[in-house]
């Protein structure tokens, strides 16, 4: 039996989301055109995610060192690129809304529907400021069947706390583009699950757990986490690049 829009509905009621400013991540296996619906009855506006990874170039890529045609290493980002497809539909519907706006940013854009300040706040060299609005807001991060290794809010409080961050180039109409606060690798944050547990609202819509988190919470257990362990929600792959060049700096 699919989720209804009703159900989505009383669900994100049950959250306290009504007339909240939401951050959306969703599974592909989310019903998306009935959260969707939902998401516009309830809240006061959202955002999600329209990452762009194909428009980065590789990692050791560095300007000064690469003389070659950049064409055949990434696909130059332009409003209209769609988000990447593991983010399944929900997201490309939010994009495609005919109310919704989208943010510039080359790798990491954020697309949503009465949240037009949130959107406009991000730049190139701010790619945070769409979390940093939400936060200000006192909004809400609304997981719903993922975890907390989506969550990316989290890599706002890992910059807060003063963890490195990374610079990365990314391909766009206008040639290569230098994306600088760059965030790291995401795989050890659901560390961080228990630690949120007494903030997070959960309930279920047809077999799917929807996780709402106040930002301002979680970006201050991020920040208290990794003050009191400098290595704390890094992932313990020894071939993670930049887990390990955040072990020694």
């Amino acid at each position: 039996m699919p989720a209804s829009s009703l159900n989505f509905s009383f669900a994100l009621s049950d959250l306290s989301l009504g007339k909240r400013l939401v951050l959306v991540h969703a599974s592909p296996a989310v019903n998306a055109d009935e959260l969707l619906k939902a998401l516009l009855e309830t809240t006061s506006g959202f955002f999600t995610p329209t990452f762009t990874p194909k428009a980065l170039l590789p990692l050791d890529y560095h300007p000064a060192r690469f003389k070659g045609d950049v064409a055949s290493l990434a696909k130059p980002f332009t409003p209209a690129m769609p988000a990447d497809e593991a983010f399944g539909k929900f997201t490309e519907l939010v994009r495609k809304h005919p109310k919704a706006q989208r943010s510039i940013h080359p790798a990491l854009s954020f697309a949503g529907i009465g949240a037009d300040d949130v959107i406009r706040s991000q730049t190139v060299h701010d790619l945070y400021a769409p979390i940093n609005a939400l936060a200000e807001k006192d909004g809400v991060i609304l997981l719903a069947g993922m975890d907390q290794r989506v969550n990316f809010s989290i890599h706002y409080g890992e910059k807060v706390a003063g963890r490195m961050q990374f610079v990365r180039w990314a391909l766009t109409g206008d040639g290569v583009i230098e994306c600088l606060n760059f965030p790291g690798d995401s795989e050890g944050f659901n560390a961080i699950s228990l630690t949120l547990n007494p903030f997070i609202r959960k309930t279920e819509v047809e077999g799917v757990t929807l996780q709402a988190i106040p930002v301002n919470e979680l970006l201050r257990a991020v920040v208290n986490k990794i003050h009191e362990d400098a290595y704390s929600l890094l992932c313990g792959r020894p071939d993670c690049e930049r887990c390990e060049a955040v072990r020694w700096g």
